[in-house]
């Protein structure tokens, strides 16, 4: 390979012709990004990176059974390549057998654009969001308040390679949008976000008349001790808690009695109902608007994921349907050992079969309660009942007689989202929406808004 060939998938070749191991999988991921930055109604910078991992992960069989080896580097030229491959070698050498080890993956068909060049976004991709926003500054300006945020995409190009005679490709995009608004003297300060593919159904006009909305709302104080509440969780606050519920659903963690889908006496819950509303929680690779890899991508091996399964095809996965638990995240390999199906991890989330009602339909039809913009800081306090701490934030807003009449303190609360969806009275309309605390990892999710009767805010927080 010439020093000068930085096309993917040669790349991804060459190391394949290099590894001297029994198999091998290569992933090359190129990176592109280009953001946007503003505060005080002014863009403060924007800017565009590319950038290139490689990672290698060999497998070397032995008499106890077959070890795994994973290295991974950004920026590989040529030179770099055999190191990188001898790399994973010796780390595969040096290892024990791989509790996961599993055939590799074989017999799926080649992407057609496995050897075109990788997608790549660029500053045009703002090229009608960053003149709406500049309008939105202004309107902002002239109507007292100030506007903080940022606008980023990413698209990569993944391409895998094994030495079972896969070659398949994905491009990823992912767009997030932040947007908060505050009054001069930051006492009061509202958040809005929103995730896209391309920018091009966002609408910051929209968005800033919702922040104005909410700081409205906030110019009467009305103070609250911490207890239990009727609460209605937007779209948003919904999808953090189960993001989190997914990312604690391996198979083999419930199967061992670890977790909140452990049965009790052995075993786990799948087949429970775990609400009575008729909602299901699902996953698709093709769900429009919300696409992801339609095969198994993975960089490293963990509970819920292995290195053994990379190619492997994903098909649509109801994790609850109407309500009842039918799968968990399972490998080849934890499938084998629970008994359960194989049902790798999915790159979006979805939560539908609720009513066709907005949350302002659901703040219409609540007597007092409270409504909430977000949640943020999650952390998990018992993983056997899957309980989480965390605290609200930018604005938490009183509800008496359908409207709302105020902002309230925020709060630290403590729920399990399992037992939330066992609570829940009501769900909304299901629509895409952005988590907020974990839109640095996923974002890609539709989510209903959630009325629970008895949410408990456990104490008060001096948090804006």
């Amino acid at each position: 390979m010439s020093p000068r060939t930085n096309k993917p998938h040669e790349i991804v070749e060459r190391a394949l012709e290099l590894s001297r191991a029994d198999g091998c999988v290569v992933i090359a991921d190129e990176q592109s990004t280009a953001n946007l930055r503003w505060a005080g109604n002014a863009l403060t910078t924007n800017g565009v990176t590319r950038g290139r991992t490689l990672t290698v992960i060999a497998t070397v069989d032995g008499r106890e059974g077959t070890a795994s080896g994973v290295v991974s580097r950004a920026a590989v030229t040529a030179d770099e390549l055999e190191p990188l491959v001898r790399a994973a070698e010796a780390a595969a050498r040096g290892a024990g057998p791989a509790e996961d080890a599993q055939p590799l993956v074989e017999g799926v068909p080649v992407s057609p654009d496995f050897t075109d060049a990788p997608a790549e976004t660029s500053s045009a991709v703002f090229a009608d969001f960053a003149p709406a926003l500049g309008e939105s500054f202004a309107r902002a300006r002239a109507g007292g308040r100030e506007l903080y945020g940022f606008a980023n995409h990413e698209l990569v190009s993944s391409y895998l390679g094994t030495s079972t005679g896969l070659r398949l490709r994905h491009d990823q995009p992912n767009g997030t949008l932040e947007l908060n608004a505050k009054s001069p003297d930051r006492t009061r300060s509202a958040w809005a976000g929103r995730s896209t593919r391309d920018f091009k159904d966002v609408d910051p006009a929209a968005l800033d008349a919702e922040l104005a909305t909410r700081l409205g709302w906030a110019e009467r104080r009305v103070e609250l001790p911490a207890g239990r509440y009727e609460t209605l969780l937007p779209p948003t606050a919904v999808a953090d808690l189960l993001i989190y519920q997914m990312w604690s659903a391996a198979a083999r963690d419930a199967a061992e009695g670890r977790t909140v889908f452990s049965k009790p006496g052995g075993g786990t819950r799948v087949g429970e109902k775990l609400t009575g509303l008729p909602l299901t929680l699902r996953s698709d690779p093709n769900e429009p608007g919300l696409e992801s890899a339609p095969f198994v991508l993975t960089h490293s091996s963990g509970d819920d994921a292995s290195v053994f399964d990379n190619g492997l095809p994903l098909r649509p996965t109801e994790w609850v349907s109407e309500g009842e638990l039918r799968h968990l995240t399972s490998t080849r390999h934890s499938a084998g050992l629970t008994g359960l199906p194989v049902a790798p991890g999915i790159g979006n989330i979805i939560l539908d079969g609720g009513e066709d009602k907005s949350l302002e339909d659901m703040v219409a039809a609540t007597e007092r309660g409270l409504l909430l913009t977000c949640l943020w800081y999650i952390r998990e306090v018992d993983p056997a009942t899957l309980l989480l701490t965390g605290l609200t934030r930018d604005g938490v807003y009183l509800v008496e007689n359908g409207q709302v009449v105020g902002e309230v303190n925020n709060f630290r609360f403590n729920e399990s989202p399992v037992d939330l969806l066992g609570r829940a009275t009501e769900a909304g309309r299901t629509e895409k929406t952005l988590p907020r605390e974990w839109s640095d990892w996923f974002t890609r999710a539709a989510m209903p808004a959630l009325r629970v009767p008895d949410f408990n805010m456990s104490s008060v927080s001096q948090g804006v």
